[in-house]
């Protein structure tokens, strides 16, 4: 019966890494282009997906609508160039690209995050969404904040671990997508599923990025 070589183990490994860096990637990049549904379907007065759920009340509010495209529009954008924070080939070889793309990153994450702390206030489902979506925002614009920080102090480890942290909240936009048709499926009822999502989204992302970050500093130490 053969048996498994070290070789054989760390070119097993080097592809699930590579196939979940792509997936990851791939998920970030494609739900990064959700936001021009809602702008192309904006623009000729036509709501779609989770603006259905709101009042005709909220809907025709111009401040509520400049922090929704606002949130969405440089959401999508922070979500967009964020992943490539992660490539240490990027970092490695193009450093003045990354240092760049974060620039980018950080200022959309700051106009998303804001953004979405304000229409938060306005969740669909009540207090239970509004405050599961305002404390995203706030833990978002957090983080963001000390890796910005920390770079500027050059503390490396700090802004790295600030940065999971940072993108696990960002992250949240995917995984809402995926959450809640699943829970719309298996619950069958939108404003439960909606209010569940509301936390589900990125509670358990920021969960995996703690493991992350405890991983890398505990490789730090040996």
């Amino acid at each position: 019966m053969p048996t498994l070589q070290v070789g054989d183990i760390d070119r097993t490994m080097g592809a699930t890494r590579k196939i979940a860096w792509f997936v990851f990637a791939f998920l970030a990049v494609g739900v990064s282009l959700y936001p021009a549904l809602y702008i192309y379907y904006g623009l000729q007065g036509i709501d779609v997906a989770l603006r259905l759920s709101k009042s005709e009340e909220l809907l025709s509010n111009s401040l509520w609508n400049i922090g929704f495209y606002g949130h969405v529009t440089f959401g999508g954008i922070a979500l967009l160039v964020g992943w490539s924070q992660f490539s240490k080939k990027l970092r490695r070889k193009r450093l003045q690209l990354h240092r760049n793309l974060g620039k980018i990153y950080v200022f959309a994450a700051f106009i998303s995050g804001v953004c979405g702390v304000g229409i938060g206030f306005f969740a669909t489902g009540g207090w239970i969404s509004s405050l599961g979506f305002i404390l995203l925002g706030l833990i978002w614009l957090y983080t963001t904040f000390m890796a910005y920080q920390a770079i500027r102090k050059k503390d490396i480890n700090l802004h790295e671990g600030m940065m999971i942290y940072s993108y696990a909240a960002c992250f949240a936009a995917v995984t809402l997508r995926l959450w809640l048709p699943l829970l719309q499926l298996t619950i069958g009822e939108f404003l439960i599923a909606y209010k569940i999502v509301a936390w589900l989204c990125w509670v358990p992302n920021l969960i995996f990025a703690g493991i992350l970050v405890r991983k890398k500093r505990l490789l730090l130490i040996d």
